[in-house]
């Protein structure tokens, strides 16, 4: 004749118990996270191959070489990863085909692209994307060539190029609501309301379910 164990029971509970409680947070840390969107400048150089990369460095900060292209987006996104590039053509001798060279002097390409109507503040229209050829000094700052060619640049005290020619008006990189194609694209892990998600109460439902098969089988062991 077996020899039961009555604190077998209660530790298979105790511990499905635990994992019940633990179940939501575990779940609840698996569900991806929706990232903030802004609605900002963002800085661009023209690479190899004629693509556009995003800047690892800020306009004050950038020295770029004669010959150079650089572009400036206005748009609503996320991060350097989702952020709309400059559009149309970017060619450094169709821009400054005008501009001849200057000894002492360096010139650069410039693309300022305001953006599309969705990203733009309430009660404000985008003025349209131009290009202009810059000509500054040879160790001149890519925010002193933006400065040569488009006027009425607003900064924020952390130097945050917050408009360009007067655009927008007011704001500087604001948090927003996020672009209707990312909310449609994106599959919501929570219900509309803010409510739990049909996988964690599916999840929670399965550990009580297994929480009161364990209980059951001890008591009738006991019995």
């Amino acid at each position: 004749m077996s020899r039961r164990h009555p604190g077998r029971g209660r530790l298979t509970v105790a511990a499905l118990l635990t994992a019940l409680l633990a179940l939501p947070a575990a779940l609840l840390a698996g569900s991806p996270a929706h990232a903030a969107d802004y609605r900002y400048w963002s800085f661009w150089q023209r690479g190899e191959g004629g693509a556009w990369v995003y800047a690892t460095q800020g306009p004050s900060i950038a020295r770029p070489d004669d010959g150079d292209v650089e572009g400036f987006r206005f748009a609503v996104s996320a991060n350097s990863g989702s952020a709309e590039k400059p559009r149309g053509a970017a060619d450094f001798d169709t821009i400054c085909a005008d501009t001849p060279a200057r000894d002492g002097q360096k010139r650069v390409a410039l693309v300022i692209d305001f953006g599309t109507r969705d990203d733009a503040p309430g009660g404000e229209q985008p003025p349209k994307r131009r290009t202009a050829c810059a000509r500054v000094a040879s160790d001149g700052t890519s925010a002193e060539a933006l400065a040569a060619v488009a006027g009425q640049l607003r900064y924020n005290s952390s130097a945050l190029l917050c408009a360009i020619s007067g655009y927008p008006k007011q704001g500087c990189g604001e948090q927003v609501s996020g672009k209707k194609s990312d909310d449609a694209g994106s599959a919501r892990q929570d219900g509309d309301d803010g409510g739990p998600s049909v996988g964690l109460l599916a999840g929670i439902a399965a550990i009580v379910a297994l929480g009161a098969a364990a209980v059951w089988q001890a008591r009738r062991r006991r019995g």
